[in-house]
């Protein structure tokens, strides 16, 4: 059996190797997406490069997030060929210590390093990227007309006042805020009747609280309001799961928003999406670990190690893409969320035991 100091040897020589490579990875994702940033606001009125460094600075550690299967993937591979280079690996096999102990430490690494990342970079993560929404936001209010997120949705909603079809620029605050939002509402026969543009609209309690409205009448008069009301029958739960990015809400607020649109008859898919994806990371970068396993534990001589690291690499981008692809299945609705999550994870990890197996055991 391996002993207590050569576990913890390995352990923490994994740690060190991810958090090196966690940092250096934000480190790039920062100065990428601010680069990026810069050259896209520059010419905006108020623009600072004060304002740009705090919106990556605030977006930085969702964008991270999303590499954090392909950090503890390449950490495992990082820290098997280091050891493989000083021989650490072949004189504990020569010590009779098999590949189940000596990865165990980078699986319990790799399983903490999961916990962590979504039980707590995760709720910062999400409140981050929603505060630079808001900022970015005020930044192009009424000087660009560039959905920074994904395609915004058009909303219909019908009352006694007749049919309202409501677009914006930006969703913010988790669906309940809508920036340059434009709200046109039609008559009995179908007619545009008013147009109402505003500068930020708020969902309150059966009514959306319009600011800086300007009103457009079918007349073609134009005027002026401060504020505005437009009355409303949708709920926030309604709204939210048809307008909120899930990435916004933390993962300890996904279950109550799923269980809570879900009682006003709507599907949450992509609420119930992000929350078993979230579930199943950590478990997703230990199978990236048994992976990076298959490539990198085999004793390699000079010239070798280019091409076991290639072959990783590109075992980890096809699982990263399945992840994807079932992904885009669970939150359309054609695969149940649950199974969209788990089963990349579960092919991985068959995939990297029975390959430990073959060469361990068979």
């Amino acid at each position: 059996m391996m002993g207590w100091t050569l576990g913890r040897y390995f352990f923490f020589r994994y740690v060190a190797i991810t958090a090196w490579f966690f940092l250096g990875i934000a480190a790039l994702i920062f100065l990428i997406d601010f680069t990026e940033l810069a050259g896209r606001t520059a010419r905006l009125p108020g623009f600072t490069y004060a304002i740009a460094l705090t919106i990556s600075a605030l977006r930085a550690p969702m964008l991270t997030l999303q590499m954090v299967p392909f950090v503890g993937l390449f950490s495992a591979m990082a820290m098997l060929v280091s050891l493989n280079r000083k021989y650490e690996l072949v004189i504990a096999r020569s010590a009779g210590i098999s590949a189940w102990q000596f990865l165990l430490p980078a699986c319990i690494g790799a399983l903490a390093f999961g916990v962590l990342a979504v039980g707590v970079m995760n709720p910062l993560a999400a409140y981050g990227l929603s505060r630079s929404e808001t900022i970015e936001s005020d930044l192009r209010s009424g000087y660009s007309n560039e959905v920074t997120a994904a395609a915004v949705p058009w909303l219909r909603q019908k009352t006694s006042e007749g049919d309202t079809i409501i677009g914006a620029r930006a969703i913010l605050s988790q669906g309940l805020e809508m920036a340059d939002a434009s709200f046109f509402q039609f008559d009995g026969d179908g007619n545009i009747v008013t147009r109402k543009d505003a500068r930020h609209a708020y969902l309150r309690d059966g009514y959306w609280e319009l600011q800086d409205v300007t009103v457009l009448d079918a007349n073609g008069s134009v005027s002026r309001k401060d504020n505005d009301r437009i009355a409303t029958d949708l709920k926030p739960e309604f709204v939210q799961d048809r307008l909120a990015q899930p990435e916004t809400i933390p993962f300890y607020d996904l279950p109550g928003k799923i269980a809570v649109a879900r009682s006003f008859g709507a599907k949450a898919n992509a609420f119930a999406m992000q929350f078993d994806s979230l579930l199943a990371l950590p478990f997703l970068l230990v199978a990236m670990t048994l992976i990076a396993a298959t490539v990198s534990m085999r004793f390699a001589r000079m010239g070798q190690s280019g091409t076991m690291i290639l072959g990783g690499i590109v075992a980890g981008f096809l699982l990263y893409v399945v992840s994807v692809l079932v992904k885009a299945f669970g939150v359309a609705g054609l695969v149940p969320p649950v199974v969209a999550a788990w089963f990349p994870v579960v092919v991985a990890m068959f995939f990297g035991v029975t390959f430990l197996l073959y060469k361990e055991d068979g």
